[in-house]
């Protein structure tokens, strides 16, 4: 009966993970399909970007943590948002180029999806809700919030747009330290 109320109701454990990441398929720029399934065993940092924000210049770093880590089991997906200003007006194609000329963006980047409000997509209804990620409740403040997850998918952490991909509570998350 126990098992029953547990599994109808759910557990009243707290920090319950409720969820992955790794449940999730969405598109990426060229319209594929991308299965977070195939990230399991890697940590991920999740960023919402844009290509005309003050923030913006923040792609050089991540490229650069990026070609550091990649190799280390760690994965960066961005998803291009025009939640804040406008300040992602392009289409695939545009962002796609926007990436690749100005920063040399080699990590997976997405569709543009929406991070806020009613249209918000379901990954990031899983980012920012406990109810969801079994964590905490969140709000995407800008372009560039960074969402960091474990190598089961789980949300760990939540790093503010004006931290920069670099800096040490990043880097030594992906190290372990």
């Amino acid at each position: 009966m126990f098992e029953f109320l547990t599994s109808f109701f759910g557990s009243n454990k707290p920090n319950q993970t409720l969820g992955s990441i790794h449940s999730f398929v969405v598109k990426d720029l060229q319209g594929n399909d991308f299965d977070f399934s195939t990230l399991k065993g890697k940590k991920v940092l999740v960023v919402n970007t844009a290509s005309k924000c003050g923030l913006t210049p923040q792609y050089e770093k991540l490229q650069k943590i990026y070609d550091k880590y990649k190799n280390q089991n760690f994965e960066i997906i961005g998803f291009p948002a025009n939640n804040f200003l406008w300040q992602e007006p392009g289409n695939s194609n545009d962002i796609q180029q926007f990436c690749s000329i100005n920063y040399g963006v080699t990590f997976p980047m997405m569709e543009k999806i929406s991070v806020k409000g009613s249209t918000m997509h379901p990954i990031y209804e899983f980012l920012t809700k406990k109810s969801k990620n079994g964590v905490k409740n969140s709000s995407v403040k800008w372009n560039f919030q960074k969402y960091l997850l474990n190598e089961n998918g789980e949300l760990e952490k939540i790093i503010p747009p004006n931290t920069q991909p670099d800096d040490r509570s990043i880097t030594a998350w992906i190290e372990g330290k």
